[in-house]
């Protein structure tokens, strides 16, 4: 079997139940980056703008390494699955939850709670796959989950949702606060 990185091998792996859970999160990485795409929006001129233009690429480059690794897998995302994701992100870039864009409403506030949930998630999948990748190597050419790769995608879920708590709670009073 194809490998998209080092770690588990491929036959130890329940593909039943582990490629529609990743299936699930390549539709909610779909979703996630149009939702930090509407964040920079909302933030734009702001000094969070590039904190959200940032995580939006970073998320991109992990939904990309999610397909691939789904591919790796050999198997190939559910259609109806992905068609929903677009028709959900369409929502998402919409901003359903601050459609106005403005800071200083509940909805910006639900806006950044979203994100956090979002960041959570991924946050969980990562220590999922960390979970499932022995502390020592497979027999060659045929692993899938590199342990090194999967903790540096954890700690980045963990600094995203530091970046996200940040321009939260420095911006509350701003929503909260009368004056």
């Amino acid at each position: 079997m194809t490998r998209a990185t080092d770690g588990i091998p491929v036959r130890q792996l329940d593909l039943g139940t582990l490629l529609p859970y990743l299936d699930l999160h390549l539709v909610g990485a779909t979703n996630g980056v149009r939702l930090f795409g509407a964040a920079r929006v909302s933030w734009a001129g702001t000094p969070y703008e590039e904190d959200f233009s940032r995580l939006r690429q970073e998320i991109g480059e992990e939904r990309a390494f999610l397909k691939r690794l789904i591919k790796a897998l050999g198997h190939r995302p559910s259609l109806l699955k992905m068609a929903f994701a677009r028709v959900m992100s369409v929502v998402a870039e919409l901003d359903p939850l601050n459609p106005t864009r403005r800071k200083k409403t509940a909805g910006a506030q639900l806006e950044l709670e979203a994100l956090q949930s979002l960041l959570r998630g991924k946050e969980a999948l990562w220590a999922t796959l960390l979970a499932l990748s022995p502390d020592t190597g497979a027999t060659p050419g045929e692993d899938v989950l590199d342990r090194t790769v999967l903790a540096r995608l954890l700690e980045a879920s963990k600094r995203q949702q530091d970046t996200v708590a940040r321009v939260m709670t420095e911006t509350a009073s701003a929503r909260f606060l009368m004056g």
